[in-house]
């Protein structure tokens, strides 16, 4: 995502390219503009709203599904019941990967890598990532021809995981050029925590960690299910350890590296802060049942905490700001929430001891004794219902229709309080982050660590790039409207003295150029006829225009016109 304004060398070639008739590219005339707009559009990177972020992210999601894909064909009842579905997958993936290869091949000279090649095509063909894609559907098409056997066709079909390397490799060059001059610890500082220093590479842990949150916790849900994990008992014990083996590892780092956070400095001090934090709770809650039930399962039987696991998916909540934005609407809205809940309880209370004084007798199982009326209190003051205790007596009838539409305002306040003071912290928050495009704008663009910055903010509020571009288009326009003081009111400008200041220099600026393109003598003459100015203001134009003591000389009377009252 980019957000400067300047022209790049790529655009600028793209446009000579894009135009045979420009003088600065004389070789242009020879590229068919086609395949230079279907390069800039799909391929070429750098190029604000191309489909070639989209694409990459495709792909990728492809390959993660073919491995996927590979491990379970290894399951025969999974893949004998759908044998089928596996086939057409294969088939369509295999389409995707030769159309992809095709197409790099085709738009090979408009590469800048391969372009002043002789044969640019064949040069792309002989790079490593073009050999990759390559190796990723010649198994396929090779069947076709040899007599391969289907295990070893499925085995190579394991090397579709290597076209990854056509995301991390840039990536990975990208981020050592940011970090050539620092430590260890800071790159995998970098690599762990969101900063300027982690690009691609910080975006592609966070993806790895995201991806096998879920994986697991998918797992751990399928095992509930008796018939899933006799098949696949082995596997989830497998995929469990790596899990917990990645998790760990994770957990090691961020404790390793946090003394490079502002605020955790202290090699002891800072690490048992960070310890303390709730993501790193949560981290440590994702990996202790493992841990616990391999090394005390002789002692006790902890099978109970594998559904702890499930804690996992709160590590998702490192990945977006909704959960801390709405940590502090509670925060911020507590005193009415805590109003609010406690009318709840009190009304809650009283309508369960009037519901078990209407209908104990009648109902002396159901209404048995106060708790269990709270519950028939609750169910109906939510207006969810569930039948399984309602009241038969009159009174007990009427007082349920008054209290279930009691309970509709009085359930719906906490959430229109929560609703309404969410969306109000979004919209404070997204002011900061217009004071702070609005601040970085100083110096009049957009530096490559503020872009990352801005990134940063826009993933945690949710912000699509047209979001961001709005709000920094409105940064941009009132830095502009604050640097043109002529568009201020007198009042704005008067309120601070450096604004008043510049003001006033600019107006004797316009007096001066108004005195060089005017008439002179003219302008003095209109000025007297029927004091239309009076003696201090001629004065002061004549001080402004530097030519006081030379009109006092030829008329006799500045120093007299200053004596006079205004």
């Amino acid at each position: 995502m980019s957000y400067r304004h300047a022209s790049t060398p790529i655009a600028a070639e793209g446009a000579n390219a894009a135009d045979p008739a420009s003088p600065a590219s004389p070789d242009a005339r020879e590229v068919p503009r086609l395949r230079r707009r279907l390069y800039r559009e799909l391929l070429e990177t750098g190029v604000e709203g191309n489909l070639q972020p989209a694409i990459d992210r495709a792909i990728g999601v492809l390959i993660v599904l073919n491995l996927i894909a590979l491990l379970l064909e290894h399951v025969p009842r999974i893949y004998q019941a759908w044998s089928t579905v596996f086939h057409i997958f294969d088939l369509f993936s295999v389409a995707v990967f030769s159309i992809e290869y095709l197409t790099r091949l085709y738009l090979a000279p408009e590469d800048e890598e391969f372009r002043e090649r002789r044969l640019p095509r064949l040069a792309y063909a002989a790079s490593p990532f073009a050999m990759i894609d390559l190796i990723a559907v010649a198994p396929f098409f090779l069947q076709a021809f040899l007599p391969i056997d289907l295990r070893v066709l499925r085995f190579l079909r394991l090397l579709r995981i290597l076209k990854l390397f056509r995301l991390l490799i840039p990536a990975w060059t990208a981020f050592k050029a940011a970090n050539a001059d620092r430590t260890f610890r800071q790159r995998v500082h970098a690599i762990v925590f969101p900063g300027p220093h982690g690009g691609m590479m910080h975006t592609l842990f966070d993806s790895f960690i995201a991806f096998w949150v879920v994986v697991s916790v998918v797992a751990v849900i399928l095992e509930s299910v008796h018939s899933v994990d006799y098949m696949l008992h082995t596997e989830f014990i497998i995929l469990d350890a790596i899990a917990v083996t990645i998790f760990s590892v994770e957990y090691c780092l961020r404790l390793y590296c946090c003394v490079e956070e502002p605020g955790y400095t202290n090699p002891i001090a800072g690490r048992w802060r960070q310890a303390r934090r709730f993501s790193s709770v949560v981290d440590m809650l994702a990996i202790l049942p493992f841990f616990l039930e391999a090394l005390l399962h002789h002692l006790i039987d902890l099978r109970f905490l594998r559904i702890f696991r499930l804690l996992r998916l709160l590590k998702l909540t490192r990945y977006t700001g909704a959960t801390n934005t709405l940590a502090k609407v509670i925060v911020r809205e507590w005193p009415i929430m805590a109003a609010s809940g406690f009318i709840m309880i009190l009304l809650v209370i009283m309508t369960a001891s009037l519901g078990y004084l209407f209908e104990h007798e009648a109902q002396p199982d159901k209404f048995e004794n106060i708790p269990q009326s709270i519950y028939w209190a609750v169910i109906t003051l939510a207006s969810v219902g569930y039948g399984d205790i309602s009241p038969i007596t009159p009174m007990g009838r009427a007082m349920t229709i008054v209290l279930a539409l009691i309970g509709i305002g009085i359930f719906a306040i906490p959430a229109a309080l929560l609703s309404s003071a969410f969306s109000d912290q979004l919209q404070k928050e997204r002011d900061a982050l217009k004071q702070e495009l609005y601040d970085m704008l100083a110096d009049g663009k957009i530096s490559p660590e503020e872009e990352e910055i801005i990134n940063r903010e826009a993933k945690r509020l949710h912000l699509s790039e047209v979001d961001v571009q709005v709000l920094l288009d409105q940064a941009r326009r009132e830095r502009d409207m604050k640097n043109d003081l002529a568009r201020l009111p007198l009042h704005k400008i008067a309120s601070r003295p450096e604004h008043a200041v510049e003001h006033y220099k600019t107006l004797i600026s316009e007096i001066r150029q108004l005195g060089l393109m005017t008439d002179g003598p003219a302008f003095l003459a209109t000025a007297r006829d029927g004091d239309r100015l009076t003696s201090q203001e001629l004065h002061l134009w004549r001080e402004i225009q530097g030519e006081a003591q030379r009109a006092g000389g030829a008329e006799g009377e500045p120093d007299s016109d200053a004596k006079q009252p205004a």
